[in-house]
């Protein structure tokens, strides 16, 4: 089309009900010429951000645009995911009512965790059903759709070789939800500990622990969510600009959220950051908060309260801090079976060891 004079743009647009009539997040991808031709008209009925920018960018050639909404997308499953296990706990842990819970994420949206899905959620749990005047969450079956977003983020994810656990967690969370025949009648066989909350224990203080390991592990999603935009950006020469990216999506889209300006801050800081949890406002927050997410983690899995995606933050920033993983028993494995090779820690080049005769064989 290019060749011969069509130009073409594949816009990602992000914003749901709201966006569509108060202005969306918009991704556009494709020619530069074509973007500049109609960047007017997209400014014009894009979201604004509280500084008055309109929530638009060029993102970059081919379909740099729709592969940016795409993991958007992936980064708001995590997003879902983890506040859902936060209510979570505090339900069936702690005994919260809804309306107490209501009131925690109302408090938690004037800080730090201050979002469009915090939001939400505190608006979702003070509504009730006008037919039997319980909450409307204890009336919305526990099975969650999708339309494949977090899917395709995943599986670009692991062609790329990019580890994006916890948004990956949160997709399988969905697909175990769906499950909902199974889990009943597991839940008539299978058994567990009591999710009682310990005797003593501090709610106040145990629900301030929540709320750092939910900003904790937001934090982790959106590390490996542009981890995965950088390596595409350079296999595919998009040449992307995370700091802006970030910018724009400060409002109109679902995943708008407060601490995305730290986001866009870290990138013009150092474009060429190689992860969000090294620049060194998320440095101090995770050194700050990884007691939380630890207590929170090991609390609700003695009491059995599925946590997939606070569990997989932990174990994501355990791994990447890690200058030594038990990744060496496995290449050893590999070649004890299959001839697979190895590298060595003292010297350059591939190996082979002959497991049965204890001889070691370089490989050309």
């Amino acid at each position: 089309m290019e060749n011969s004079g069509i130009n073409f743009i594949g816009t990602g647009v992000s914003g749901g009900e709201e966006g569509a009539l108060k202005g969306p997040s918009i991704m556009p991808g494709g020619q530069r010429d074509a973007y500049d031709l109609v960047a007017p008209i997209l400014e014009q009925i894009s979201a604004k951000a509280p500084d008055g920018e309109p929530c638009v960018a060029y993102i970059g050639k081919d379909g740099a645009g729709h592969f940016v909404k795409m993991v958007h997308n992936g980064i708001e499953y995590g997003d879902m995911q983890l506040i859902a296990e936060a209510y979570d706990i505090m339900f069936k842990y702690l005994g919260m009512s809804v309306e107490e819970i209501a009131a925690v994420f109302i408090e938690w949206n004037k800080g730090e965790l201050d979002s469009f899905l915090i939001d939400i959620t505190a608006d979702i749990l003070t509504k009730y059903d006008p037919a039997t005047g319980k909450p409307m969450v204890e009336i919305i079956l526990d099975r969650a759709g999708n339309k494949g977003t977090g899917k395709w983020t995943s599986q670009s994810a692991l062609d790329l070789g990019v580890p994006l656990p916890l948004i990956t967690e949160s997709v399988f969370a969905r697909y175990i939800s769906a499950l909902k025949t199974e889990r009943v009648a597991a839940s008539e066989i299978l058994t567990g500990p009591a999710a009682a909350t310990e005797e003593g224990l501090d709610k106040a203080a145990f629900v301030e622990s929540i709320r750092k390991a939910l900003y904790f592990s937001k934090i982790m999603s959106y590390a490996q969510g542009f981890a995965q935009l950088r390596v595409a950006s350079e296999e595919n020469d998009w040449d992307l600009n995370y700091g802006e990216i970030a910018k724009i999506w400060r409002a109109g889209c679902i995943i708008r959220a407060q601490f995305l300006q730290n986001i866009t801050d870290a990138y013009e800081k150092n474009p060429e950051l190689q992860n969000l949890l090294l620049d060194d406002y998320f440095v101090e927050i995770t050194k700050q908060y990884q007691g939380a997410v630890r207590e929170v983690v090991a609390t609700a899995v003695t009491a059995g309260v599925p946590v997939p995606t606070f569990s997989s933050a932990v174990a994501y920033f355990d791994s990447y801090r890690s200058a030594v993983l038990p990744a060496n028993i496995i290449q050893a494995q590999r070649d004890y079976f299959g001839a697979h090779t190895y590298e060595r820690t003292d010297r350059a080049g591939a190996y082979h060891f002959e497991w049965d005769k204890e001889v070691e064989v370089p490989q050309d």
